[in-house]
């Protein structure tokens, strides 16, 4: 019996969003490093962005350096490694919509995981920074949730 694809606990994830800067990055850091030798992990994006050093800021207060991060579009992916994943996670309308495009010719999962943008966000710096620690705080909090089957945290 197949289980469905909520249960099926993927070995190669990508989550993507509009600019792979932001959002995806600090997705793809927190199950790298919840997750270190049981996942394959990646992110892009519809568009490259440049890296947020809000970003950067946030992810290096809890230990993740995301610095080196290199934002790429998912036809960069492509080119340079493929689309190998079995589940992709959208953090934006735009990026669920073209995951679904990908899955005509990709069998991969598709989950959408709504995430507000952060860089909307007016204000002082820690008003900002108080946006993308909740963003951050939502990831891990869905993170922890879709992959505590996994149960290979910190191998």
């Amino acid at each position: 019996m197949v289980a469905p694809p909520s249960a099926r606990t993927p070995q190669a994830v990508l989550f993507a969003c509009g600019f792979n800067s932001v959002r995806s990055p600090m997705a793809e850091s927190l199950l790298r490093q919840m997750f270190p030798h049981a996942l394959y992990v990646k992110s892009a994006g519809v568009r490259r962005g440049e890296l947020d050093p809000f970003a950067v800021a946030v992810m290096a207060e809890l230990g993740q350096d995301i610095s080196g991060h290199k934002p790429m579009t998912f036809a960069e992916l492509e080119d340079w490694e493929g689309l190998n994943f079995d589940l992709i996670i959208t953090l934006s309308p735009e990026a669920h919509h073209k995951a679904l495009e990908l899955t005509h010719t990709l069998a991969a999962d598709v989950e959408y995981w709504p995430t507000p943008d952060p860089t909307t966000m007016e204000g002082s710096r820690e008003q900002k920074l108080g946006a993308y620690r909740e963003v951050c705080d939502g990831l891990m909090m869905r993170i922890r949730r879709r992959f505590s089957r996994t149960g290979a945290a910190n191998e």
